[in-house]
């Protein structure tokens, strides 16, 4: 492209085809320092280079990315030591190219080492180099070189306007991909910050404990919200265990909220929703090029929430691989992007939160001891629905009045149907208890929900589904009485804390028993303590040491009518 007998209008054309290459290179979804490294590849075949070297800089001005001819994931680090930093920094200095036409003679390389540029120590070369740009601002640079020859049979002026054109399509690229990168993060804070937003209004029991959205006042939640109360002014990490739906997520958010990083960015990931690959990607980021689709560099949620809190829920469902991963970060508060060499560093309090047994799954090899005892600093144990006496009412009343507001209707509990409500032991706690709520009212065909409106008084229990049980069947309805394994809190009696602990199952038709007396007797004592209760199973339940779906059943098992006043 460059001898001294080709013509202008021939230099012009094959200009013109390699900037369709180049081109179609670019636009490919490849990793970045490949697409390069292939751009390099293409301006050999059209100019007389020996090298070629693509750097990019940081926001300081400082080689982010440095690619030359040959490159590779090997010897990557290897063409940071032949970057010719003086001529890189010419370049962004006078945002013009640079030519020299002899690189031993110029007194811009006067003194540098220049070991590793050529085939033969010491033999001159020439070297051009263009600035890559972004609006006005040099971002990176593309430089080449060429053995030494005499000017006249070199036409670097035709070789800088065709590294120029390159340039700039390398420019625009990676002002596209710096665009979406940067819509992507300000799409995931206006998620985060509308989140936060959302969290459902503080009822009255919410306002007298301070904590927006937790809703109770019994002495199982108060002190739990005592302890996040003192554990929020701290920096350590907390760990929220309980079963599913105990609103683990909401308790983390009032950490937050009550930190001194209430100002900064609330970022949470459930670790179990992604494969391992992506989470990776979604927490650490990923630079330019890191993997086919990373069009962009993309910061990961450490980043994202860099002075503020990170919520990791069911981390205990990450790989052994990953938990390797985590650890450093959990540690040192460092870390790199995926496809990155540059360390990061980070400030975040980090509330992790998990349904499973860890100590079990520490025993059994799946989860690290290391990682464990990392994120178990200050564990806090959530009680589930059945061990909150009093706040089953006001939890049920806060969702009706959020699907009054939702679809403008105006629809109220009965007597009857708290009845029901408090009957039922809800295995799968609050998130349960919601979609109750709504199920049924949204059924309803009054102005009031009454207990026959309920799927369990029509055999349409999900839970019930779910478990195995049916109202009709004794033996299955208890089976799905047996509540999922919890962690118990310290200040329960029973195991030790993090140790599994079964709640007593609701007896069947074969052996529901009352106080232990044969079945006469039973029969008697429950037919007595119903009257004394005034045939509410819930006081006849509390006079037998018993819950009320376990009156429910004895009931059924005798064929007791509920007689009603």
């Amino acid at each position: 492209m460059t001898g001294p007998g080709v013509r202008t209008s021939d230099l012009s054309e094959s200009a013109l085809v390699g900037i369709y290459e180049v081109s179609k290179l670019l636009a490919s979804p490849n990793r970045l320092e490949r697409t390069l490294a292939g751009v390099l590849g293409v301006l050999s075949s059209f100019l007389d280079m020996r090298h070629g070297l693509f750097a990019l800089l940081d926001k300081e001005g400082e080689p982010e990315i440095v690619v030359g001819s040959g490159w590779s994931e090997v010897n990557a680090k290897q063409f940071f030591k032949r970057l010719p930093e003086r001529a890189i920094g010419q370049i962004v200095a006078t945002k013009m190219p640079l030519v020299v036409e002899n690189v031993l003679a110029s007194p811009v390389f006067e003194g540098a080492d220049l070991s590793g540029w050529g085939p033969t120590e010491g033999e001159p070369f020439s070297l051009v180099g263009v600035p890559i740009k972004e609006g006005d601002t040099v971002v990176g640079t593309l430089t080449i070189d060429r053995p030494f020859a005499e000017r006249s049979s070199v036409r670097f002026d035709h070789d800088v306007r065709f590294l120029t054109m390159i340039a700039n399509l390398v420019g625009q690229t990676l002002r596209l991909q710096k665009l979406i990168a940067r819509d992507r993060e300000r799409l995931m804070l206006e998620n985060a910050r509308l989140g936060k937003g959302d969290r459902p209004a503080a009822s009255d029991n919410a306002k007298a404990e301070g904590i927006k959205g937790i809703i109770g006042s019994s002495a199982a939640v108060k002190a739990v919200v005592e302890k996040i109360r003192i554990v929020a002014k701290s920096r350590s990490t907390v760990l929220l265990r309980g079963e599913s739906g105990t609103g683990k997520e909401l308790f983390a958010a009032a950490i937050h909220n009550l930190s001194p990083r209430h100002g900064k960015p609330f970022i949470k990931l459930n670790c179990a929703a992604l494969p391992e690959s992506v989470l990776e990607s979604e927490l650490f980021g990923h630079e330019r090029g890191a993997f086919t689709g990373a069009a962009a560099m993309r910061k990961g949620r450490f980043e994202l929430a860099d002075g503020g809190t990170l919520f990791l829920d069911e981390i205990g469902e990450v790989t052994p691989a990953f938990q390797a991963k985590l650890l450093r970060v959990l540690q040192e508060g460092e870390f790199e992007r995926v496809g990155g060499i540059r360390t990061l560093k980070i400030d975040v309090r980090f509330v992790c939160a998990t349904n499973k047994n860890l100590e079990e799954a520490v025993q059994k090899g799946e989860f690290r001891a290391d990682l464990y005892y990392r994120i178990s600093v200050v564990p806090i144990f959530l009680p589930p629905l059945r061990e909150r006496k009093g706040d089953l009412a006001p939890l049920a009343n806060e969702f009706l009045r959020r699907f009054n507001v939702e679809q403008g209707s105006s629809l109220a509990f009965s007597a009857s149907a708290m009845d029901v409500l408090a009957e039922c032991g809800f295995p799968g706690n609050i998130r349960e208890l919601e979609n109750c709520v709504y199920r049924t009212a949204t059924l309803a065909r009054g102005s009031e929900i009454v207990g026959k409106d309920f799927s369990c008084r029509n055999d349409g229990c999900l839970s019930a589904v779910l478990w195995g049980g049916s109202h009709d069947d004794p033996q299955a309805a208890a089976r799905f009485a047996q509540p999922l394994p919890i962690i118990s809190s310290p200040k329960s009696p029973g195991p030790a804390p993090g140790v599994a602990e079964t709640a007593p199952a609701c007896p069947g038709a074969e052996n529901c028993g009352v106080g232990g007396a044969e079945t006469r007797n039973e029969r008697d004592r429950l037919i007595g303590a119903m009257e004394e209760a005034g045939w509410v199973k819930a006081k006849a339940a509390r006079l037998l040491g018993l819950t009320p779906r376990q009156i429910g059943y004895a009931l059924q098992k005798h064929d007791i009518p509920v007689r009603k006043f």
